[in-house]
């Protein structure tokens, strides 16, 4: 599997990283360490029970095709906004080359919040996952465009080893039935393409006929308003993951009440 471009550089730098952590540490360690912190709060569970529109706020101070998205980047407030306004749950960008995230930002926004967290970044490899469960992750992201399938499984074994969730993300309908033949429960319909990072709405109606029931579908990018949910929900989401059109906003409260009600 050829991935585009842009995830061949991510995925080359995302080895680094993993080199590195492995070089410090050793994943029956992380394991052991990931014993002594509070169990995972139930993402996917969060999603199901909301009584009211089930969206994933994220955090995020930028992205490489857009820049710098948020110039006033306060996380702990962003989160504390997000928790008042509704928010189901929180997705937190680590990435830092693409993203300027950081795994210290997430881990401010673990103490500010009692919302299960999404740790957003490219999961290449078990050790992440059992990494992401130490710093107070409740759920993963695992790219289906970015991995093979075998390196796919292994993620999702470690995320249910840690009893945590995996949003397995996909974009077209080979991505979709490589999510659905791993077993996926929560996938995503990512509508930007990650090869030209074109938007589209269509594509999560394209797809999301094609899913098993008993799926929680989720739908990504390009969600900007509430006509936008409903237009969705028509269509078989269950949840909504929302970001730059939050980051962009001053009144993040406001703009994802908008969202919500």
């Amino acid at each position: 599997m050829d991935a585009p471009d842009v995830l061949k550089k991510i995925a080359a730098y995302k080895k680094n990283e993993v080199r590195l952590l492995k070089s410090t540490t050793t994943i029956e360690t992380l394991r052991h360490s990931a014993q002594n912190i509070a169990a995972p709060k139930g993402f996917l569970k969060a999603i199901k029970n909301s009584k009211h529109t089930a969206v994933i706020a994220e955090i995020k101070k930028a992205s490489p095709s857009k820049g710098v998205i948020c110039n006033n980047f306060n996380p702990v407030r962003i989160a504390k906004e997000f928790e008042s306004a509704g928010a189901t749950c929180i997705s937190v960008l680590t990435d830092k080359p693409g993203f300027q995230g950081s795994n210290e930002i997430f881990k401010q926004v673990r103490e500010t919040t009692k919302l299960p967290l999404l740790r957003k970044d490219f999961m290449i490899d078990p050790i992440q996952i059992t990494e992401s469960r130490l710093m107070g992750a409740d759920c993963i992201l695992i790219i289906m465009a970015m991995v093979n399938d075998l390196t796919a499984k292994l993620l999702l074994n470690e995320t249910k080893k840690m009893g945590m969730d995996a949003l397995v993300e996909t974009h077209n309908n080979n991505e979709l039935e490589r999510a659905i033949k791993l077993g996926a429960d929560l996938i995503g319909i990512n509508n930007r393409d990650l090869r030209t990072f074109e938007t589209s709405l269509d594509t999560f109606g394209k797809l999301s006929n094609k899913s098993p029931k008993g799926t929680t579908l989720i739908a990504e990018s390009g969600i900007n308003t509430r006509f936008d949910i409903k237009k969705l929900q028509k269509q078989g989401a269950h949840g909504f993951l929302i970001g730059e059109s939050l980051m962009r906003e001053n009144d993040i409260s406001m703009t994802l009440n908008n969202f919500i009600k």
